[in-house]
């Protein structure tokens, strides 16, 4: 097979005109969305471009404790874009989001690192870094989902969340059916992902390692090694935060705390930031 096949900066530029089509489509049907698009697309590249060029840094110097440093600010900027994203109160809900983030990554890193791969050494940035971008990257969509859904269930289902109360149910009982809920339909996506795979879509880790020049069999032993990782995580850490914010984010009298003060809800707050 052929090696990967380097892509020059001009034809990169080029193709990147791409983009007229899409936005003229958007000004034609009046959507403002084109300023956004194009700050998220130069953000994305710049973005790229700089950890490109440490990234290249780090697998040369190759450093276990910079690479786990790299690591732990992974998570930490996962967890902020989560919440940031669902637009829900960030002072009660990180430590349920990085808990959960934390939880469900580093026991299947594990695993993966020291029982499937076994990199020399262990914790080697070309193995580290990019299983735990993937994994990171394909549970943010789902914790984003959970957390929007279970906090606009205790507005759209107030009535029921606060009937179950006076009948003497915990907050965590009243909350149940809501988290259930929350977590079933953040799974809804990558259970189709998964179904199609292979027939409607071929998975980006797939593609990027047949173009590189590597064994379609082994291309896709390390695809169904990583789907399987990716729906294991996001379970487990959905499950996680939303168990957590019901301890977090709801006090013993079942005032809740987990939309942001700013969140466009008629609910007030008090001092605390408990919704009344």
């Amino acid at each position: 097979m052929q090696t990967s096949m380097d892509i020059s900066w001009w034809h990169l530029a080029s193709f990147s005109l791409l983009l007229l089509f899409p936005f003229a489509i958007n000004y034609r049907l009046k959507l403002n969305i084109n300023h956004t698009a194009i700050l998220a697309i130069m953000r994305m590249t710049i973005q790229l471009l700089l950890v490109g060029l440490y990234l290249k840094y780090i697998f040369t110097l190759n450093s276990q404790l910079l690479n786990v440093f790299w690591l732990l600010m992974m998570l930490l900027v996962g967890a902020s874009a989560i919440i940031s994203t669902s637009k829900v109160n960030r002072k009660r809900l990180l430590v349920p989001v990085l808990t959960g983030l934390v939880v469900g990554l580093l026991p299947i890193l594990t695993v993966l690192l020291y029982f499937i791969l076994q990199p020399k050494p262990l914790l080697s940035a070309q193995y580290l870094i990019p299983l735990s971008g993937m994994l990171l990257g394909n549970s943010l969509s789902g914790n984003i989902i959970a957390l929007q859904q279970f906090s606009n269930a205790f507005i759209d289902k107030k009535a029921q969340y606060e009937g179950a109360l006076a009948l003497g149910a915990t907050p965590e009982q009243a909350s149940e059916e809501f988290r259930q809920s929350a977590l079933q339909n953040s799974l809804a996506p990558i259970l189709a992902s998964m179904t199609t795979t292979g027939l409607v879509t071929l998975p980006g880790m797939m593609t990027g390692q047949i173009l590189a020049g590597t064994d379609p069999m082994i291309a896709i032993k390390y695809q169904i090694m990583i789907m399987i990782a990716i729906f294991a995580m996001m379970n487990i850490s959905i499950a996680i935060c939303l168990k957590l914010i019901v301890r977090f984010a709801i006090n013993n009298a079942g005032l809740v705390s987990i939309q942001a003060a700013c969140h466009p809800d008629t609910a007030t707050y008090d001092r605390q930031g408990w919704r009344k």
